[in-house]
Parts: C-alpha cells; sequence; structure tokens
C-alpha cells in the first residue's frame, strides 16, 4: 500500500477503543476516533476514511443511524458493526441495512484484524472501479465530444435528450465522422452505464461469421465451432450493442436482427434453446437505408425497428469550428505515444486544416495530424508538414540531401514506417491493393502492417 489506510473507529467504551485501535495499528491502520455517533459522522465527512469500525450501541444515535447517514455521504466505505454477544441477529439486521459485516463483543482482535484487511480489500477495489468509470465517462461522455459547430451543438443536445431513454437509435454519418463516439456517448450518459458496450462492424463478417458473432453458436454447430461462443448480444446484456455499418448485414441475419429486437431473445447458431437478452441497441450506418428497402435490399420492417429516432452526425467539412480544438486534441495525443515534442505550431498549420474538405472526415483528419507530427522537423509545425492529398498543401517528405533520406530527428524506424504506410494509404483513400502495388510489397504484408501500427483502415 502506497498510502496508509484509515480506519474510523466510532465506540464509547475507551478500552475497547483502545484495543482496536491497536490492534489496527498492528494491521497497519492509522485510525481516528470518536466517543458517539453525531462525532463520529463529522470525522467521517471532513476525513472520508477507508473504513468505519462503528459500535451499535451509541450515547445519541445508535450504530444504525450512522450506517445511514455514512452511506448517504459516500456508500462506497465498508462500514463494519460491533454488536454484543449472543446479539447476532442485530449483526444480521446491520447487514441487510448496508453494512460490510459485523463483529460480536467481547472483541475476538484476530477476527477484527482478518474482518478489516478484507474490508479494506473491498474498499480498495470499489473505488478503483469508480475511478475507472469515471476515467471512461470523462473520455467518452457527449461533454467530451468537441463541439463548437451549431451541428455537433445540436448532436449533443440529441444525446442528451436521448441517452437516459430506452429508444433505439439510428446514427447516419458519412465514413469517418465519429458515429461510434456518438453511440458510446449515448452509452456512457445512460442508466446502463455500468453495463457492457459491446460494438459489431457488421461489414467485417462475411455472412456466417457474422451471424455467430451476433448471435453466437454452439460447439459443432459448423466446421472449427470447437466450443461454445456466446455472441454480441449475450455479451452486451444489461448494457449496449452497437451494430455499425447495419446497411451491410445480409437478408438472412437481416430476419435474425429482427426477431431479436421485437422478442428479445436470440437463439445461437446450432442450439435449441430460447435465450432472453435485455440489450440497448444503436445502429449507425452512411448508407441511404430508405433507398436500400425500396430497392429490397433491405428490410423495411428491420428499417422501421432500427429507425425509431435518427441521430445525424454532420462531416466535418460542415463543422469547421470544431477543426482546431480537434487537431490540437489529436496533436497532444500523437507527440505524447510517440515521444515528440512540439515547441510551436504556425498559423498556415491550422488555416490549411480549415480549408481542406476532409473526405475522410474525423478519421483522416486524426491521421493526417498525427503524421505531421511524426514528420515534424524540430518539432516545428506548419502547413508544410500536412500530407493532404489532393495537392491542397504540399506532402511533407523527407527531404534528399546529396542522395540521401534525410529522416527527422529522434524518429525510429517504427515510426518512420507506420508514417508512410499512413501517407501512402490516405492518398489511396484507404485502398490496401493500390498501396502495395506503390510500396513493393504484398497486399497480405499490407494488412499486417496496418494491424502492427493499429491504423484504421
Amino acid at each position: 500500500m502506497n498510502d496508509t489506510p484509515t480506519l474510523l473507529i466510532i465506540e464509547d467504551d475507551p478500552d475497547n477503543a483502545r484495543s482496536v485501535t491497536e490492534v489496527a495499528a498492528d494491521a497497519g491502520f492509522k485510525t481516528l476516533c470518536a466517543p458517539a455517533g453525531l462525532p463520529g459522522v463529522e470525522l467521517f465527512r471532513q476525513h472520508v476514511p477507508d473504513l468505519v469500525l462503528s459500535d451499535l450501541v451509541l450515547p445519541d444515535i445508535d450504530g444504525l443511524e450512522v450506517l445511514a447517514r455514512l452511506n448517504r455521504l459516500d456508500p462506497s466505505v465498508p462500514v463494519l458493526i460491533m454488536t454484543a454477544y449472543g446479539s447476532v441477529e442485530s449483526g444480521v439486521r446491520a447487514m441487510r441495512e448496508g453494512a460490510y459485516d459485523y463483529v460480536t463483543k467481547p472483541l475476538d482482535l484476530d477476527d477484527i484484524q482478518s474482518k478489516l484487511r478484507r474490508a479494506y480489500e473491498t474498499s480498495r477495489l470499489r473505488r478503483q472501479v469508480d475511478k475507472l468509470s469515471q476515467t471512461v465517462r470523462e473520455r467518452y461522455a457527449a461533454t467530451a465530444i468537441i463541439a463548437e459547430s451549431p451541428g455537433m451543438k445540436t448532436v449533443i443536445s440529441q444525446i442528451e435528450a436521448l441517452a437516459d431513454t430506452a429508444a433505439t437509435v439510428l446514427i447516419f454519418g458519412e465514413s469517418g465522422t465519429g458515429k461510434e463516439l456518438v453511440a458510446r456517448a449515448l452509452h456512457v450518459d445512460s442508466k446502463r452505464a455500468q453495463g457492457p458496450f459491446v460494438a459489431v462492424n457488421c461489414g467485417a463478417f462475411v455472412e456466417t461469421l457474422l451471424e455467430s458473432e451476433l448471435f453466437g453458436h454452439e460447439k459443432g454447430a459448423f466446421t472449427g465451432a470447437s466450443g461454445t461462443h456466446k455472441g454480441a448480444f449475450e455479451r452486451a446484456d444489461g448494457g449496449t450493442l452497437f451494430l455499425d455499418e447495419i446497411g451491410d448485414a445480409p437478408p438472412s441475419v437481416q430476419v435474425k436482427l429482427l426477431r431479436a429486437i421485437e422478442e428479445r431473445e436470440i437463439r445461437r447458431v446450432g442450439g435449441r434453446d430460447v435465450i432472453r437478452v435485455n440489450v440497448r441497441l444503436v445502429s449507425a450506418t452512411n448508407k441511404n437505408l430508405e433507398g436500400l428497402a425500396a430497392e429490397g435490399k433491405f428490410r423495411e420492417d428491420l428499417l422501421y425497428r432500427l429507425n425509431v429516432v435518427t441521430l445525424r452526425v454532420p462531416p466535418l467539412r460542415n463543422r469547421r469550428e470544431d477543426i482546431r480544438h480537434m487537431a490540437d486534441r489529436f496533436l497532444a495525443k500523437a507527440a505524447a505515444d510517440n515521444g515528440k515534442h512540439i515547441t510551436s505550431v504556425r498559423p498556415d498549420f491550422y488555416s490549411a486544416l480549415e480549408a481542406y474538405d476532409w473526405p475522410g472526415n474525423v478519421r483522416q483528419l486524426r491521421n493526417i495530424v498525427e503524421s505531421a507530427v511524426l514528420l515534424s522537423p524540430g518539432g516545428v509545425l506548419s502547413a508544410d508538414s500536412l500530407a493532404l492529398p489532393g495537392g491542397a498543401t504540399r506532402t511533407a517528405q523527407p527531404a534528399a540531401r546529396n542522395g540521401a533520406l534525410a529522416v527527422p530527428d529522434g524518429m525510429t524506424l517504427e515510426q518512420i514506417e507506420r508514417a508512410v504506410l499512413d501517407s501512402r494509404l490516405q492518398q489511396n483513400n484507404g485502398n490496401r491493393t493500390l498501396t502495395a502495388d506503390q510500396l513493393g510489397l504484398s497486399r497480405r504484408t499490407i494488412q499486417r502492417k496496418i494491424k502492427e501500427h493499429h491504423l484504421p483502415y
């Protein structure tokens, strides 16, 4: 333990208080002592200890009232209740009221020490979970989304209005606009935030594998099914299931999706048992689903189920007020992740970003900024640092001097490889085959390198 944990003892018997203090010190705790319930509650308010050990019978308010008040102040702090020998029912009642555990008098000091250690471990884990939940919320909540433009301010207002409802939401937007970020905000800001968020890209699987990914499969359901697999609906139970590129779902999967939404139940591939599921469904597409439905390529009844509420994410070219703020965020992250020190960002860097039309939207902006950070000579960013396709600005390439390639200071071979691959893929709009031909590599190697460098293609 880096910090010494604190135990608050609320006990009106000085001898018992002294004994517990000594036992707690031996177990590595520092202690605070209060002779009655109300002073104990005040000490708790001032110091917020890691644990509380309170007597049941006190001269002002009883231990159960102390417990109730402490739980209102901070329910994550475990409270142990001391009760007279033979009054086990009092201890059980205290646990029903929210006590972590109870100990009986006369006190068994070894038992107290053991229970204090277990209670502190519970407290520590609770606070870790709370901290992690807060970190997730800070990262993915609607308030974390940059929204200076009118279009995105509307999106944020819609997220805030929809988050705590059970409405099925369809998010529409071009590729790279941040539809999954919106879906995560709907989840994190909802009552389901403590449940799982499971994302499935319907365009990333062939038909049979998508069915298994969504609904799971039983052992032997098909060649290679060596065990039981829980699908996304089961994994998302109690939380949110995000179906990205829903327009790419094949007809057979659309039928099963419709049943799952209507009946709130699924069957695994190769299974007979019906499994009840409780998920909130959020889907996203960059396609005209109404047009696909009119052509018979997307089930109209499924569209009605998915499209209870439509949320439209504007393309980056329509939210230019957000570009500078996004660039700063991506710049800071890229510099921190790659150990680069940016000493100066010239005004024309931002001007060039704001003048470009961003066919690849936010995803393209992030990659362009990261590439500029990696290739920046001397930590200075300008318009010339930007590898914008189409000749909007001069592509930043290592200059050749006397026949030699000039590599920016501080760059590793891995960083150079990543920057070159990212730049080529950007120029080719993500076309892996063309990129492979240009770099003299096989398409399989390009795919492997994309995974190695965690590039979003």
